[in-house]
């Protein structure tokens, strides 16, 4: 299989704004977030399918983004609910979850344009102030 845009952001390929790392996952801020705060966890070995993990490596997974959600509250007081989301569609070939804080239903299906430039220092910045 070839290697997921994840697993190259793992190996030192791809940067990226890093939030939480242990043995078995990596959590980052989504470069085009639904909503500020948009963070992606996802496990270190590469599955097309979170249903694929084995369980420990699942576990682990979950625990991860149980740490985000818990992480994401405290940064983001204002927002009602913290979501999660094993979606799987915009990236292929490596499990996710997609964790964001929001106010509506709106904010948390929100679409962004994936065509614009990131802002990188903004990101950056929340990257800092996130990470744990």
């Amino acid at each position: 299989m070839e290697d997921s845009i994840f697993t190259k952001i793992i190996k030192g390929e791809i940067p990226c704004h890093k939030v939480y790392e242990d043995e078995k996952t990596f959590a980052i801020l989504d470069i085009h977030p639904s909503q500020p705060g948009h963070v992606v966890v996802f496990p270190k070995i590469q599955v097309n399918f979170v249903w694929d993990l084995d369980p420990e490596t699942y576990q682990a997974l979950m625990t991860a983004v149980q740490k985000v959600g818990v992480r994401l509250r405290e940064v983001f007081p204002d927002k009602a609910r913290i979501g999660a989301m094993v979606e799987g569609l915009g990236i292929a070939n490596h499990a996710h979850v997609n964790v964001l804080p929001f106010n509506t239903s709106e904010e948390l299906r929100f679409i962004p344009d994936s065509s614009t430039e990131p802002d990188h220092a903004a990101l950056a910045a929340l990257a800092e102030k996130l990470r744990f």
